[in-house]
């Protein structure tokens, strides 16, 4: 079976979120690394809502079969290099950290469609709460 990994930030878990972990399962074995708060700082400019804990708890709680990792706070490719998955999904939006490649990644990319972007995207819902 396929390894596969997904990263994010998971911020309050709406649909779009979602459609990528339903994809992703669809692939293989499903590895979710949820972003620490102070890597989303610095890459987003803004913290996210929830805990990482929460964040990651909430992930679970909805994936059971998906391995949730919380980020490494200071290397964006341990995970890689820990779990060495043969495809990492990627959102449709999604931008890789700075400093990191495809190259940087040592396996397949591949970015999913967008699932209703004007309804779902994270910093939508979060600026209606």
């Amino acid at each position: 079976m396929k390894k596969i990994m997904v990263f994010g930030t998971f911020d309050r878990l709406h649909p779009g979120h979602r459609f990528v972990l339903e994809k992703a399962l669809e692939q293989g074995q499903v590895t979710a690394i949820v972003a620490r708060a102070a890597n989303v700082k610095r890459i987003k400019g803004k913290l996210p809502v929830e805990s990482d804990e929460d964040r990651a708890d909430a992930l679970q709680r909805s994936f059971p079969t998906v391995t949730v990792l919380l980020g490494d706070p200071k290397d964006f490719l341990a995970p890689l290099k820990k779990t060495k998955p043969d495809l990492v999904l990627l959102g449709y939006d999604q931008e890789l950290p700075p400093g990191v490649t495809e190259s940087d990644m040592g396996c397949v990319i591949r970015r999913l469609p967008a699932h209703y972007p004007e309804l779902y995207k994270s910093s939508l819902t979060r600026n209606e709460r």
